[in-house]
């Protein structure tokens, strides 16, 4: 009996060795002379550390719990990051400790965004019921028609503000999601609000893009205009985090036989990462490559909603106020205004092109393998957001200046 016992206090003592929880402690600073909401702090792991990390927990202070979220970007099985939203007052700071714990199951916390991908359903007669739900898609680059493999043509994901899918296809266009309310609605809609739905104040598609820029898709340059994504070995689209804080999405370009002005193109490959933080209206856009790119040229930009007002603070920042119909079918849909905006870092800006009937344009470039940019978007349904082109970029000069220029500022004590 006195064996058994001191066998069982052995290994329970050893199960405890092995659950280890590291504690870490952290300074957040909001540096930006405005209070700040769902400020994200996105602390990078060393996988060296962290290969055996299965949860985080982050507390304020000794005992308020902050939700938090581990992601694997690269897919291999590891936590890369981990990411949370704080609040702080103007030029405020705060000490946040971070406990990883070895053997228990990541924390669960309510959902504050949403993504899905969905394959038609034949069975299902609703449009907004499909229920093939994946994660990820390839399609070879002969494929016919890519478009519509997808229920609603690409990706799509959501913050409480916004609403967005990326087109599975040569032109890889953002469409956008007008919303009343902010709320998650594309779990119940799909992109596609019956009448019943919009009864009750469901959203809607509220930007007719085409063969545009729509909000901010990346293309190749030629000189004279952009160019689409075409043609390539492979494309494909994939889920990388649902949430809770925080979704990832990627559209990746393999094979891209891009010919831009250099005396070597090559075909390259090409990863856009889309991030969306709960509590933002604002998509972070992060493009990488698998080579160099210093010597090739791209481009990006907002479209020229029909009969916009423009505005450019000349330093990376470019918007638009405007009015069109979403969709051919005018019985089921109304004109949509919608507020638009793009922000891209003055070291990625090549020229600012002048607006033609389709877009507004910027030519963009890198030194390395990778450029970022943000996009931005309001629908003049909201109850919560903004009614006029003068209220629209006075809100996004604030947001750059206040809240762009002004990431919050981590510090390991």
């Amino acid at each position: 009996m006195k064996r058994a016992l001191l066998l069982a206090i052995i290994a329970t003592f050893t199960t405890n060795m092995l659950a280890q929880t590291n504690s870490i402690r952290y300074e957040v600073r909001n540096t930006s002379d405005i209070d700040r909401t769902d400020m994200p702090v996105v602390i990078k792991l060393d996988s060296e550390d962290t290969s055996d990390i299965h949860s985080a927990r982050v507390t304020l202070g000794t005992n308020k719990e902050i939700p938090c979220q581990l992601d694997d970007l690269d897919q291999d099985g590891i936590f890369d990051e981990l990411c949370f939203l704080v609040d702080l007052k103007a030029k405020a700071k705060a000490i946040y400790t971070i406990e990883y714990n070895t053997s228990d199951k990541p924390l669960q916390y309510p959902a504050r965004v949403y993504a899905e991908m969905l394959i038609r359903n034949d069975k299902v007669k609703e449009k907004n019921k499909h229920d093939n739900f994946i994660e990820s898609i390839t399609a070879r680059g002969d494929c016919a028609n890519s478009y519509n493999i997808q229920h609603h043509h690409g990706v799509d994901f959501e913050s409480e503000y916004n609403g967005i899918r990326i087109y599975f296809d040569k032109r890889q266009t953002l469409d956008l999601y007008g919303k009343f309310h902010k709320r998650l609605e594309l779990k119940e809609t799909q992109f596609y609000t019956s009448k019943e739905q919009k009864e009750q104040g469901y959203g809607d598609d509220v930007l007719w893009v085409g063969n545009t820029f729509g909000l901010g898709a990346f293309r190749g340059w030629d000189g004279k205009q952009p160019t689409m994504i075409d043609p390539v070995s492979s494309r494909t689209q994939r889920i990388i985090s649902y949430g809770p804080l925080r979704t990832i999405v990627e559209v990746v370009d393999r094979g891209w036989q891009y010919s831009p002005l250099t005396s070597h193109p090559l075909p390259l490959n090409m990863t856009i990462r889309y991030t969306q933080y709960a509590g933002h209206r604002d998509t972070d856009v992060d493009v990488f490559f698998n080579k160099d790119v210093k010597d090739y040229l791209f481009s990006t930009g907002i479209i020229n909603v029909k009969e916009s007002v423009e505005f450019s603070d000349k330093n990376g920042l470019r918007a638009c106020w405007g009015t069109d119909w979403p969709s051919s079918d005018h019985e089921n849909f109304k004109p949509e205004t919608v507020g638009l905006g793009i922000y891209i870092p003055q070291q990625y800006i090549k020229s600012e092109e002048v607006a033609n009937k389709d877009n507004y344009a910027y030519v963009v470039g890198t030194n390395n393998k990778h450029l970022c940019y943000k996009v931005i978007y309001c629908s003049d349904n909201e109850s919560f957001g903004f009614h006029s082109a003068d209220a629209w970029f006075d809100y996004l000069k604030q947001w750059k200046q206040k809240e762009v220029d002004h990431p919050a500022v981590v510090i390991r004590q």
